[in-house]
């Protein structure tokens, strides 16, 4: 892998792994665009350690708050909204690792990321809370300490969803808080912290495999520290700007701008895929 290719994914990680647009669904399809068949799985490892970094660099307040008292009502909605995901992992894993490979449902992905975003920006919108950010909304809009395990529980179905390459994860939790009319800010910083334990899953997963591979495995020809260095590190620095971006649009803008480039996405994906066939 050239270093031009390891920035352009690690940025591509960065970017994608908090805005709602499906970093697997880009990485994906980069993947195909270059040509790469088998992508490097201490790479990718990598590049989520990355993004990881990013998420505790802008939350680190969110999570102290988390470490100084473990037992309080928001780590039991962390936990109840991360075990769909982990049911789901373990149940479909041989289909979601040929979804990733094939990249068979790519376009229809996009396409239902595209009006997941729009429906939950609707509902938001209508329930008057478009523009508010406080934590002590009006207007039928939840504040952060009104939540509860039902809404956890929800927000954690629709992350496990997106374990499917174009279903962007940030982007079904945070559409599934809005569903729920939580408060928007609160809505992106649940689906922040909901991402570590997402993000540690899968370099579990991925380092249980490179364990299996053997140490030779890590590095070969095509994969050598530089790229991975630079890689790494463009994923963490791009993240950090994305995660910070997401909660300022969460906040003052609306989902409207990247549920049309999801669903553009989606239907060029799929004409690719059933009629062009330039890169599928």
């Amino acid at each position: 892998m050239s270093i031009l290719n390891a920035i352009i994914l690690g940025l591509v990680q960065g970017l994608t792994e908090f805005l709602p647009v499906s970093s697997s669904g880009h990485l994906v399809l980069l993947h195909k665009i270059f040509g790469i068949s088998e992508p490097a799985l201490f790479f990718d490892t990598m590049l989520h350690l990355g993004t990881l970094a990013a998420v505790f660099v802008v939350l680190w307040k969110d999570i102290w708050g988390i470490l100084r008292r473990i037992v309080q009502p928001l780590t039991g909605f962390l936990i109840i909204a991360t075990i769909p995901a982990v049911i789901a992992a373990l149940a479909f894993g041989d289909f979601i690792e040929r979804a990733f490979e094939t990249g068979r449902f790519l376009g229809f992905s996009f396409i239902i990321t595209s009006l997941l975003l729009v429906t939950a920006e609707v509902l938001s919108r209508r329930a008057g809370s478009a523009r508010d950010t406080s934590l002590h909304d009006a207007g039928g809009i939840k504040k952060a300490e009104e939540m509860n395990w039902l809404d956890a529980l929800i927000i954690g179905i629709l992350q496990a969803i997106a374990i499917l390459p174009g279903l962007s994860r940030s982007g079904a939790t945070i559409s599934g808080a809005l569903f729920r009319k939580l408060n928007r800010d609160f809505a992106a910083r649940f689906s922040f912290l909901l991402s570590i334990p997402a993000i540690l899953g899968a370099v579990v997963l991925q380092t249980k495999d490179l364990v299996k591979g053997g140490a030779q495995e890590l590095f070969s020809e095509s994969l050598q520290a530089a790229p991975v260095i630079i890689g790494t590190l463009t994923a963490a620095i791009i993240g950090f700007f994305a995660v910070k971006f997401m909660l300022k649009i969460i906040r003052e803008k609306s989902l409207f701008g990247f549920a049309i480039y999801t669903g553009i996405l989606g239907i060029l994906v799929l004409i690719d895929q059933y009629v062009t066939h330039l890169v599928f």
